[in-house]
């Protein structure tokens, strides 16, 4: 019993050592190289034997050998005598600094050294210096022959130093392929294989708000599994697809869901990994992930960021500086459209950049197909919303179940990326006030934290300044509710949060794509009425609108020069996507004045309107600043409780009229009349003359 007791922890050790989870520690070969260089080092300047003191020979004549305190002489290698001097002389204050060692023992000797011409010499000096000794008191003196390791030593060590950074940088260089001609493998390829043995935990299960580009990454792993259902009628395989959209949008996720769905092997890598220190390096592994998809095909490739290696050639062009990025663009042009290109290889690609791209890699050919993927609408969110949701621990109760919906309304413009993110934070933010579950309180405060930052309840604000918050926020949003094509409001808060936002006022943007003139003219008063309500209270205006003014700024001049909405300027658009103008401007200087005074104008007009509608409603600006300043944090239903509804949403809700019941009778006994459709809220008059197409 006793014996099974004893064994039990070596039991326990062995089978923790056998579990399969278990990682354990590996032989690295680097610690060996330096456990040799500490050794040598440690030789070379902290020696085991004490180090002798050189003395001249009358110095040795004079002080040790006449007074007879020399023990034995050792001629070394016919250069050099040490002098060993006797044990019980060590005590007296003149050999005090030889008489004990490094590590304060007693040093038996040698103890001193002086160099001779030839040994002949040394003997004749020493037989004339001891001519007056009796037999006893003559010093031993004995031949021997050393080999000098400290020499040896200033030669080999920084031999073994250069190798060993040598070696070190091969390995780096190599990518750490294995011990074994690593430096031979600069040109290896280091791609990742995925193929049936490999097991990827994402599936198209996982991807949501896509769907459009799901089908096509679907489509391209049919045309692999069944190609004769496409060629029987003529067609030919794509050669390559390229995901285009903003970061956050999915682009990898769609990658790895493709490799854990596919059913042919799938190599990924990265445009960044073809890019080395050495000339022809990204070629050479160009080639070889072409070889060893070669061997493995029908199979697929995905690049990832190609735009690492993908930039137009001849832009910005330093002589010499990016021939190597260019030859691996040469060389992985060739190989997906060259004159011996195979098929049953597709390569699939993503950017955030396709505006840098090569036109020779854009063309039909290498990449047939270019896949949008845009920022998820409404719908796009609910659904990423639930697939992240699944994750995160929440209510079974019907009464308290997630509103999904409302929480895709409150983000518009986030991506799969912030909607992971909100997720996550509204989980922690349930962790961190100790909830079982999270709640929609915690979900909100998260979308919060993303876009306005973490919340610093504790930040000191003096009375004046949060005075000032107060009211530059209520200017907000006053403008956002009482004009017409503003962004309802959802939150205004004067909390301070991220870096330096001491408020913010949250919105809810509609979904859609055009903008008219009216409409940002709009925005461009909302984004003004902090500054205006600052200057309308207080007569003075502060720096907290510089975000404010940077929008307007960056707005106005894309209304004057890309949309054509100024009638000085005209309709021209100056926007230069891919930077064919390089650091020139496409019009004069005389045009640049123009501009500049058309956006100055604009300007200013949408300020004195922005202040001519906060002074007519400067009672409800009161208001709203006031109540800022008692609860710090107002949502939309408290708007409408102090200064009431928006006029526009009144406006567009569609007044019902009961028709009595005879004379619906009567109408039902007319003939059938064309139906016209009347915009709520809308005066409408039939077009009696349409203009012809």
């Amino acid at each position: 019993m006793a014996d099974e007791q004893n064994d039990r922890p070596r039991m326990e050790k062995e089978k923790d050592k056998n579990r399969p989870g278990m990682k354990t520690p590996k032989f690295n070969i680097y610690w060996v190289y330096i456990v040799i260089a500490l050794i040598l080092l440690g030789i070379q300047f902290f020696p085991f034997t004490p180090s002798l003191k050189l003395i001249s020979w009358e110095k040795f004549n004079t002080d040790m050998l006449q007074t007879h305190d020399v023990e034995k002489l050792t001629v070394v290698n016919g250069k050099t005598v040490e002098v060993t001097i006797k044990e019980d002389k060590l005590n007296e204050d003149k050999y005090k600094e030889v008489s004990r060692t490094n590590i304060n023992t007693v040093n038996k000797g040698p103890h001193y050294y002086f160099k001779i011409l030839s040994p002949d010499d040394f003997s004749k000096k020493l037989e004339t210096a001891q001519k007056d000794f009796t037999p006893d008191e003559v010093v031993s003196v004995y031949p021997e022959d050393r080999t000098n390791w400290s020499d040896w030593m200033g030669i080999i060590l920084p031999i073994l130093v250069i190798v060993g950074l040598w070696l070190f940088v091969m390995r780096r260089v190599s990518g750490g392929m294995g011990p074994g001609g690593q430096i031979f493998n600069f040109g290896k390829s280091k791609a990742t294989l995925f193929d049936k043995n490999t097991k990827v935990n994402v599936t198209f299960n996982d991807v949501a708000g896509l769907d459009e580009a799901k089908e096509e990454v679907m489509e391209i792993v049919d045309f692999l599994k069944n190609p004769k259902k496409y060629t029987s009628l003529g067609g030919k395989i794509p050669k390559g697809a390229l995901l285009i959209g903003p970061p956050g949008t999915g682009k990898t996720l769609l990658a790895k869901a493709m490799a854990g769905e596919a059913q042919v092997p799938f190599f990924s890598i990265s445009g960044s990994d073809f890019v080395e220190l050495f000339v022809g390096i990204g070629a050479s592994r160009v080639r070889d992930l072409f070889r060893q998809a070669r061997e493995k095909a029908p199979c697929i490739i995905f690049m990832d960021e190609i735009d690492a290696i993908g930039r137009a050639r001849g832009r910005g062009v330093i002589q010499g500086g990016n021939d190597e990025r260019e030859n691996t663009l040469n060389a992985l042009l060739v190989e997906m459209d060259g004159f011996a290109s195979d098929a049953g290889i597709i390569i699939l690609a993503a950017t955030n950049r396709p505006d840098v791209l090569d036109s020779a890699l854009m063309r039909p050919g290498r990449f047939d197909r270019q896949i949008s993927l845009d920022k998820p609408d409404v719908i796009g969110r609910e659904q990423i919303f639930k697939v992240h949701i699944k994750n995160v621990k929440t209510s079974k109760d019907k009464d308290r179940e997630l509103d999904v919906k409302k929480l895709a309304s409150q983000t518009p413009g986030f991506v799969g990326a912030d909607i992971a993110n909100v997720c996550n934070e509204a989980a922690l933010i349930a962790a961190r006030r100790g909830k079982k579950e999270v709640e929609l309180n915690d979900f909100q405060d998260a979308i919060d934290r993303v876009i306005g930052g973490l919340e610093k309840k504790n930040k000191i604000i003096s009375e004046e300044e949060k005075r000032i918050v107060a009211y530059h926020e209520a200017g907000h949003a006053i403008c956002g509710w009482f004009l017409e094509h503003a962004d309802p409001l959802v939150k205004v808060t004067i909390i301070p949060r991220g870096v330096a936002a001491l408020g913010y006022a949250q919105y809810l943007p509609k979904e859609q794509f055009l903008y008219t003139v009216e409409q940002m003219k709009d925005i461009i008063c909302m984004t003004l009425g902090g500054r205006a309500a600052e200057e309308i209270v207080f007569g003075r205006i502060s720096t907290g609108a510089q975000n404010d003014l940077e929008k307007i700024t960056k707005m106005t001049y894309a209304m004057v020069t890309i949309y054509g909405m100024s009638e000085k300027v005209g309709n021209i658009s100056y926007y230069d996507p891919n930077n064919e103008y390089g650091f020139t401007k496409p019009y004069s200087e005389e045009t640049a004045k123009i501009i500049d005074q058309e956006v100055r104008k604009l300007i200013d007009e949408m300020f004195v309107r922005t202040k001519n509608l906060l002074t007519e409603k400067r009672e409800q600006l009161e208001i709203l600043a006031q109540e800022l300043l008692k609860k710090e944090v107002l949502f939309q239903a408290d708007l409408e409780r102090l200064i009431g509804r928006r006029q526009w949403e009144i406006k567009n809700v569609p007044h019902v009229i009961e028709i009595p019941a005879e004379e619906k009778a009567e109408e039902t006994k007319t003939e059938t009349q064309p139906e016209t459709h009347r915009e709520p809220g809308i005066d409408w008059k039939p077009n009696l003359n349409p203009p012809l197409a």
